[in-house]
């Protein structure tokens, strides 16, 4: 520990008897001075040791704080599930899914209501009543800003497009035509094929074109750690599309939480089962959906479990394969109109020799083309960088991996 500085000395005046007036006024002025710096010097260390002890005041108080926090015995969570008439309660522990009786203090007794969260000691008595909001997560997936994508950005898949189009926005922009044929329109869009294709951005043209509430989330992101929280998670996300409808909720990666079911029996598969029947249970249960349009994309297609792919859940299956020769130099033009291409590349020609390339590897292509232009200071890219290109990439997916997904 630091030692405190010494406190200065107060400086003494010692005056000779045999100056003279003068003298004596020079050296009662040299001392005023002197005690003046003292004075300040002490001033400031004073400011200094204040500063101090306010800095350890709060530290002592956050240190007490922290005590009877620790000292303070932890709630848990639960939700209310029935009020008896005698004035108890029946609650049901979220991640154990226990439901104990248990009873309710008065001033608590006239703000329960069945469905409210409360949190609960261990002896499972209501300690407080917490706000009914939508999880946050849930929130922070509706899609606030709409994606720089539309339809003419798209290329190579025009009949899937189409299809999108019919089932999502028509089903919600113009519902009269399905009364007036007398069918309903599709419950759900369920797009599969190859990565790279086009499903998550034919999505995000969705979001961009259509008025409706877009809500996006992952499938790995409603598999939760705690047991009920991914299927808490997945009435949320429905409850705030009911709340903004007309809405499109789009699942990315939906293999994640809607695969094929086994007789595993570890929590982990019972929990991601758990969150799919209840994904099941709000695609199509007793209570109408309203105005949301229910879209989905997967790899995966052949992992999926039957029951999320029967009609009435996903009424429309879309494949989104990888595109031909004419989808190809469609993608080629798109893309040249951000980027500087020599005029004298024949697209077509490049597109017949792209067999087997997905959207998302010609962008990568023409990405990659676009670094050796400026590798070699140049503002366009020739024909030369994109063969230069291919085969960089056709190296990368012999030597150090697959790039491109290819059956």
């Amino acid at each position: 520990m630091s030692r405190s500085p010494s406190i200065p000395d107060r400086p003494r005046l010692d005056l000779d008897p045999e100056m003279s007036p003068a003298e004596r006024l020079s050296a009662l002025k040299k001392h005023f001075k002197r005690l003046m710096a003292v004075n300040e010097e002490l001033e400031t260390r004073l400011s200094e040791a204040t500063e101090q002890r306010t800095d350890l005041h709060q530290e002592v108080s956050r240190l007490k704080d922290r005590n009877e926090a620790l000292k303070t015995a932890a709630l848990y969570i639960a939700s209310v599930e029935e009020l008896t008439d005698d004035g108890n309660v029946v609650i049901k522990q979220h991640g154990n899914n226990q439901e104990v009786l248990t009873e309710v203090t008065p001033e608590l007794e006239d703000e329960l209501e069945s469905g409210d969260r409360v949190a609960i000691n261990e002896s499972f008595g209501i300690q407080q009543v917490l706000d009914d909001e939508t999880d946050a997560r849930a929130q922070a997936m509706e899609v606030t800003e709409s994606p720089n994508v539309t339809y003419d950005d798209i290329g190579g898949i025009d009949d899937q497009v189409t299809e999108v189009r019919e089932a999502v926005e028509d089903a919600i922009e113009n519902p009269e035509q399905f009364d007036a044929v007398g069918i309903d329109p599709p419950s759900g869009v369920l797009m599969h094929g190859p990565p790279g294709t086009g499903k998550t951005m034919l999505a995000k043209a969705v979001a961009n074109e259509s008025d409706a509430t877009f809500i996006k989330m992952t499938g790995s992101e409603l598999v939760q750690k705690f047991i009920g929280e991914g299927a808490r998670l997945v009435r949320d996300l429905f409850s705030l599309a009911a709340e903004r409808e007309p809405a499109v909720v789009f699942i990315d990666e939906i293999d994640a939480v809607a695969s094929r079911r086994t007789d595993s029996k570890t929590s982990g598969d019972a929990e991601v089962q758990r969150t799919m029947m209840q994904l099941l249970s709000e695609m199509d249960g007793f209570d109408e959906r309203g105005e949301i349009q229910l879209m989905a994309a997967t790899n995966r297609f052949d992992m999926l479990d039957e029951a999320i792919l029967r009609p009435g859940r996903f009424d429309r299956l879309i494949e989104v394969p990888k595109p031909n020769a004419e989808g190809r130099e469609r993608i080629l033009e798109i893309h040249s109109q951000q980027i500087n291409v020599d005029s004298d590349v024949d697209f077509a020609d490049l597109a017949a020799e792209l067999d087997g390339y997905s959207g998302a590897d010609i962008e990568s292509l023409i990405t990659e083309a676009g670094m050796f232009a400026i590798r070699d200071d140049r503002t366009t890219v020739s024909r030369e960088d994109i063969d230069d290109a291919r085969e960089k990439l056709d190296a990368n997916e012999t030597d150090d991996g697959v790039v491109r997904y290819r059956h």
